[in-house]
């Protein structure tokens, strides 16, 4: 990159920067028009548990029972809501549009980061490539919203490559980049080969400082993740350790949630846009340094994912993120070259239709049940729940009823849960996807009050 291309003064409007904070916005805006979870562990490892903080009540998954997870991200989530409760906040689809605010400043934060990693490496146009790579993306839309670790994580990890990359601040890069490290950690223990290999990087760079600053931020926010297991679990770390017994000592994951094969994650392949394999080749030929940080810890992730047996595409957002983040700045150092803005902006406008037509994540949101859910459950004369075809992990729990009331889950009229809900008359209300079981829902007393997409909403 020329010395003059970070320096060179822009245009207010074509600083790329301030539009971190936009579309930051559209993923989390996103998240609560839709609702709905991209994987159970949105709502019952962050919501639910969070939930539970404020109201004393509601469904702990088993990895809280058995301590794998910690309560660093509920407890901030909890705070939020809390605050919320206090000017009268109580409707679950106006706590979850409070619960998105802290997540659109994480993201933003980020994109803003992808922003100035760009634009070290490549000038204004790596800025743009970088942050528009990311933002536009249509896994980042519909992912970086929600609850989820790799979530959370991923835009950390992003922060934390940005600062490890400085050439100036020694001191405050390398803080800044071990402090984000540190909770990109504590939101998803997966993230640790990325730290791994982002510390080897900087050892492989000789940037002694940097790394140790890095370790005083990692290790200081590592000391608070043990006192806050030490409060919640008995014991210094009890969650990591139970964590690796469960996924990296046995194989209690595979056991747990199923083995894939080698080849799993090639189905997701057009979940990355065409144009970054290109980007990563021009990367190591025109951006300095040759191989970032980013490109390396994407490395580690995926490494670990392949060779882990357990595999969920969830997983693979933090990867896909820093991936790209790796190669936006070779097709900016590219644009920048050209000399021609014909051929510029088709080049251009190439890049963005492909990142337009990577593919989002396959999963059904379901966000037209999570709807459903918080209309049925708004009026006080509700006393009970019926939610027909959907297993306990894939409702919306306490949080999305936003009331003490029982709620049971069955898949067929012959079902326990569903012969006990019809025979409790406390359960004056019933939700069922695509129509199933109606008639026998009507012969027990309930009759259809309303449509919520393919979910049909009755009362008795």
């Amino acid at each position: 990159m020329p010395n003059d291309a970070a320096a060179a003064p822009v245009p207010r409007w074509a600083d790329p920067r301030p539009w971190a904070w936009v579309l930051a916005v559209v993923p989390a805006a996103l998240a609560v028009a839709e609702l709905g979870r991209l994987h159970p562990d949105e709502v019952y490892q962050f919501l639910e548990p969070a939930y539970f903080r404020v109201h004393g009540y509601g469904v702990l998954a088993w990895e809280w029972r058995q301590g794998l997870r910690n309560w660093a991200a509920p407890l901030v989530l909890a705070a939020v809501l809390r605050v919320g409760g206090w000017f009268g906040v109580h409707d679950p689809w106006w706590a979850r549009g409070l619960l998105a605010v802290p997540l659109a400043l994480l993201q933003g934060w980020g994109l803003l980061a992808a922003a100035r990693l760009g634009l070290r490496r490549a000038g204004s146009w790596g800025s743009w490539a970088a942050l528009l790579a990311v933002g536009l993306l249509p896994l980042f839309r519909v992912v970086a919203g929600r609850t989820l670790g790799e979530a959370l994580s991923a835009a950390l990890l992003v922060v934390a490559a940005e600062a490890l990359s400085r050439d100036e601040g020694d001191r405050r890069a390398g803080w800044l980049g071990g402090l984000a490290l540190g909770l990109a950690f504590v939101v998803r223990y997966g993230s640790l080969p990325a730290i791994a290999l982002g510390a080897l990087w900087l050892a492989a760079r000789r940037r002694w400082q940097v790394l140790a600053w890095a370790g005083v931020g990692l290790g200081s926010v590592t000391l608070a993740l043990g006192v806050l297991d030490w409060a919640s679990w008995g014991r210094p770390w009890h969650s990591v350790l139970a964590w690796a017994s469960f996924n990296v000592l046995s194989d209690g994951a595979a056991r747990t949630f199923g083995r894939e094969p080698a080849t799993y994650y090639l189905q997701f392949l057009w979940q990355v846009p065409l144009w970054v394999w290109p980007g990563l080749l021009l990367t190591l030929l025109l951006c300095r340094p040759r191989l970032g940080i980013a490109g390396v810890m994407a490395v580690g992730l995926l490494a670990a994912l392949q060779s882990t047996a357990h595999k969920e595409e969830r997983f693979l957002y933090p990867m896909v993120v820093l991936l790209v983040v790796e190669a936006a700045p070779g097709v900016g150092a590219l644009l920048e070259r050209l000399r021609r803005p014909a051929l510029r902006a088709v080049l251009a406008v190439l890049a963005l239709v492909s990142t337009f037509l990577a593919a989002p994540p396959s999963v059904d949101l379901r966000g037209d049940q999570f709807r459903a859910l918080v209309r049925t459950a708004r009026p006080p004369e509700v006393q009970g729940l019926l939610i027909v075809n959907e297993g306990l992990w894939g409702a919306g729990g306490f949080f999305y009823l936003g009331k003490r009331i029982p709620w049971l889950t069955c898949d067929w009229p012959q079902d326990s849960n569903f012969v006990t809900a019809l025979r409790d008359r406390r359960f004056n209300r019933a939700i069922t996807f695509e129509g199933r079981a109606i008639a026998e829902l009507q012969a027990g007393g309930f009759h259809v009050v309303g449509q919520e997409g393919r979910e049909t909403m009755l009362a008795r």
